[in-house]
């Protein structure tokens, strides 16, 4: 399996995606956050804090994720490479674990500069230091989290197709749909059904580990999450084995 993740990674970073996808994360928020009058410019609104940061990387990672995995398994169907790949004495869930998981690590990788921003707000703080330091970390595991979440949505759905269009587009509807499909229906429903469907959906698991306090509740809920769509994308795969 560490042979096939190390594969994919440097994949990624053989061609321009991996960097694409770091690069524009990056500059895209540390515009939002330094440059941009908006209302999550640091410096214009005086407020020691990166809620501008874990707002907007939710948003980005709609798009950027889909980018990452259309690929994955859609180009080696196309390719006609994932029949060699099945027949190596790697397991469908082995291969699929190897790509997710560099999956991931490019999502941690993008992640990773960010703490630049966490250094200077708590130096420019006044008093220095005044930052809501619990908050930033629960934030950062939820963005890890959410990210994996997405990258196992992505899987899916590069599972599903040999075209990478095709699969970036079904990524991108399905993480949007479980991201803020649920809200959006608690926002037009009301009583306890609504809180229901809100606890199905994505956002309100992350906006929750964003406070400061990682429940268990919500780290199962978000392994859950992936582990379906990673067992879903096996299920796709070994049907071709029954087509077959």
């Amino acid at each position: 399996m560490y042979a096939l993740y190390r594969k994919e990674l440097s994949t990624f970073f053989s061609s321009l995606t991996g960097y694409l996808t770091i690069i524009v994360f990056l500059v895209f928020t540390g515009l939002m956050l330094w440059v941009f009058k908006t209302s999550f410019n640091i410096l214009d609104y005086k407020y020691a804090g990166l809620d501008g940061l874990f707002l907007i990387g939710p948003f980005l990672y709609l798009f950027l994720i889909p980018a990452i995995t259309m690929r994955m398994f859609a180009e080696e169907k196309k390719n006609g490479t994932l029949e060699l790949l099945l027949t190596k004495p790697l397991s469908e869930f082995t291969i699929i674990l190897a790509k997710f998981l560099a999956g991931l690590t490019l999502v941690i990788i993008s992640l990773l500069p960010t703490l630049v921003y966490y250094w200077t707000v708590y130096r420019l703080g006044d008093p220095m230091g005044n930052i809501d330091t619990g908050s930033v970390v629960g934030s950062y595991i939820g963005m890890v989290f959410l990210g994996g979440a997405f990258v196992s949505i992505g899987l899916f759905s590069s599972s599903l197709t040999n075209n990478q269009i095709v699969a970036f587009i079904i990524s991108a509807l399905l993480c949007a749909f479980c991201y803020l499909g649920f809200e959006s229906l608690y926002q037009l429903m009301q009583g306890g059904f609504a809180l229901l469907l809100r606890s199905l959906g994505l956002q309100a698991h992350y906006e929750s580990i964003s406070r400061g306090v990682v429940d268990t509740r919500d780290i199962i809920y978000f392994l859950s999450v992936i582990v379906l769509f990673l067992m879903l994308t096996r299920m796709v795969l070994q049907s071709r084995k029954w087509k077959r």
